[in-house]
C-alpha cells in the first residue's frame, strides 16, 4: 500500500505545520477542523502560508468540518490533536473507519494509541483496526496567525510505534516515507513512557506559576523558565519514569538523552547532566514564550495525560512515584481539575486490571 491521500483531523499548530509541509512533499491533503470560524482564514488565504523549514503558500484541496468528507478515499487518517482530545476524534471517526484505513496518532504523547483504540470501541467500532504513533509532534512548530506557520524544525530521531504491536513493521513502512525521521520502538509502551512532554512541561508550569499569572507569560518558557531549581525537579520527575520504565521491562533513555537525539539541545548540554542548561541551548524551542495562562494543554494534556498515566503505570508496576504523584497533586490545586481522576487512567487506556504479563501481551496483540 502507498500512502498519497492524507486526512489531517486538526488544523492547530501541528495540523497546519503536517498539512503544509505534506502538501509540499507532494501528498494530497485534506485539513478537518471542527468549526468553520478555524477553516475560514485558509479559504480566504488561499491556503496555509509556512516559513522556516518549508517556506511558501500551501494549497490545501478539501477543508472542511465534515469527517465524512475528510475520510472519504483517505489512504491515511492523522490526527494532528492535543491528547485531550483523542477520545472525541475517536467518536467522531468510529463510523466512517474502515479496516484498510490505518490512524497516526501524531503524536501519541502517553498511551495515545490505546486510549484512541479504546474510545473506538466505546463508539461501536468492532472491525479491525491498526494505529501507530509519535511520542511527541512530528514538527516544532507554531502558528503565527490563523492561516500561517512557522515549521522550526522537524524532529529527529522520533519514537514511534504500532498498537497492535503485531502491525509495527507494516506501519513503520507506511509512515517511513512521509517522515524519514521516525525510528521504530518496541512497543507503544516505549513510547508512551518516553514523553519528555510531561517530564519538564508540567514541574516548569507548576514552579513558574506566580510568574506565569503575573506577566501573562511574558517570558521565554525554555531558556527562562527552566531554571537550575525547576531542572532538578525535572531529573527527579526523569528518575521515577526510568524506575517505572525499567520495572515494566520497556527500553528507555533519560530525559537528556532523548532531548539531544530529538534535536532540541546540544551533545554538550546532554552530557553535562544539567536540565536547565539543556533547555537554554535548545536551539529550535529558544523563541517560544510561555503560555499566557495556566489554562493551556502544558497542563491539561502533560499533567492529566502525561503525569497521570506515568502514575499509573507505576502502580502497575509496584513502583512508587512521589514526585509526579505531588506535581498532579498541587496541579490540581491550582486549576481545581482533579486530574487523578478525569486524566488518562488504565482504564482509559483500555487496561485496567492487567497484570505486568498481560499488559505485554495486550499491546502486541491488541486483545486482552
Amino acid at each position: 500500500m502507498e500512502i498519497r491521500t492524507i486526512a489531517i483531523m486538526g488544523a492547530g499548530h501541528g495540523g497546519l505545520a503536517a498539512a503544509a509541509d505534506l502538501g509540499l512533499a507532494g501528498f494530497e491533503v485534506r485539513l478537518h477542523a471542527r468549526r468553520e470560524k478555524t477553516l475560514a482564514p485558509v479559504r480566504e488565504q488561499g491556503g496555509v502560508a509556512v516559513q522556516g523549514a518549508r517556506t511558501g503558500l500551501v494549497r490545501v484541496p478539501v477543508l472542511t468540518t465534515d469527517v465524512a468528507e475528510a475520510v472519504d478515499g483517505a489512504d491515511l487518517v492523522m490526527t494532528v490533536v492535543p491528547s485531550v482530545a483523542h477520545g472525541d476524534y475517536a467518536a467522531a471517526l468510529a463510523p466512517h473507519l474502515r479496516p484498510d484505513l490505518p490512524v497516526f496518532v501524531n503524536p501519541g504523547h502517553t498511551g495515545g494509541a490505546l486510549h484512541f483504540v479504546r474510545e473506538l470501541r466505546r463508539a461501536g467500532y468492532r472491525e479491525p483496526v491498526r494505529t501507530c504513533e509519535s511520542v511527541t509532534l512530528t514538527y516544532i512548530c507554531r502558528k503565527t496567525g490563523p492561516a500561517a506557520v512557522d515549521i522550526f524544525s522537524h524532529v529527529r530521531n522520533l519514537k514511534f510505534a504500532a498498537f497492535p504491536g503485531c502491525h509495527a513493521d507494516e506501519m513503520f513502512s507506511l509512515i517511513k516515507p512521509l517522515y524519514p525521521e521516525i525510528e521504530q520502538c518496541s512497543s507503544v509502551l516505549e513510547t508512551g513512557l518516553t514523553n519528555i512532554n510531561a517530564v519538564f512541561h508540567a514541574p516548569g508550569m507548576l514552579m513558574n506559576a506566580g510568574w506565569i499569572e503575573d506577566t501573562g507569560g511574558d517570558f521565554l518558557f525554555y531558556r527562562e523558565g527552566i531554571t537550575p531549581a525547576v531542572g532538578r525537579v525535572t531529573e527527579e520527575v526523569d528518575r521515577e519514569r526510568l524506575r517505572v520504565a525499567e520495572a515494566l521491562g520497556v527500553p528507555s533513555a533519560s530525559f537528556l538523552e532523548n532531548f539531544c537525539q530529538a534535536g532540541l539541545t546540544t551533545r554538550e548540554a546532554a552530557d553535562s547532566g544539567d536540565i536547565s542548561r539543556a533547555c537554554m541551548e535548545s536551539e529550535p524551542n529558544k523563541s517560544i514564550r510561555s503560555p499566557a495562562s495556566l489554562d493551556h494543554r502544558y497542563i491539561h494534556e502533560d499533567v492529566g495525560y502525561g503525569l497521570v498515566p506515568f502514575a499509573a503505570f507505576g502502580d502497575l508496576a509496584g513502583v512508587e512515584t512521589p514526585t509526579i504523584d505531588a506535581i498532579v497533586h498541587l496541579c490540581s490545586a491550582l486549576t481545581g481539575i482533579p486530574f487523578f481522576e478525569t486524566g488518562l487512567t488504565l482504564d482509559r487506556m483500555g487496561l485496567g486490571g492487567l497484570t505486568p504479563d498481560d499488559l505485554v501481551r495486550f499491546v502486541h496483540d491488541g486483545v486482552g
